[in-house]
């Protein structure tokens, strides 16, 4: 069983940093892949970044590219989602989740319906 909870979101101005956490429980050290998903009232849960198994390879929608950097801590069993720049548009509820289907050191979009696990989310709302 593993059990994911996200934590660090708030509220910021647009162009401001932001760093959310996500600490794993349960047997996820290299056994899962890692992935950030938000969701915005009234849209669907859209892929956000992702970080293999082995924590060597990441993927981001073209949305966050350059703006957000996905990584993880083994010894801590955490992932994090480090945000920079940003915009009104990125306001949404974040949630971290696993997958167990990549392969060791592959990475690609993740989608809602494959992961494993979720975490409960964590809100985001960037102001103008």
């Amino acid at each position: 069983q593993v059990q994911l909870v996200e934590s660090g979101g708030g509220l910021v101005q647009a162009g401001d940093s932001l760093r959310l956490s996500c600490a794993a429980s349960g047997r996820i050290v290299g056994s899962y892949a890692m992935g950030w998903f938000r969701q915005a009232p009234g849209k669907e849960r859209e892929f956000v970044a992702g970080i293999s198994k082995s924590g060597g390879s990441t993927y981001y929608a073209d949305s966050v590219k350059g703006r957000f950097t996905i990584s993880r801590d083994t010894a801590k069993i955490t992932v994090y989602l480090q945000m920079k720049s940003l915009k009104p548009e990125d306001t949404a509820v974040y949630y971290c989740a696993a997958d167990g289907r990549p392969s060791w050191n592959t990475i690609g979009v993740l989608t809602p319906g494959g992961m494993d696990y979720w975490g409960k989310g964590t809100l985001v709302t960037v102001s103008s």
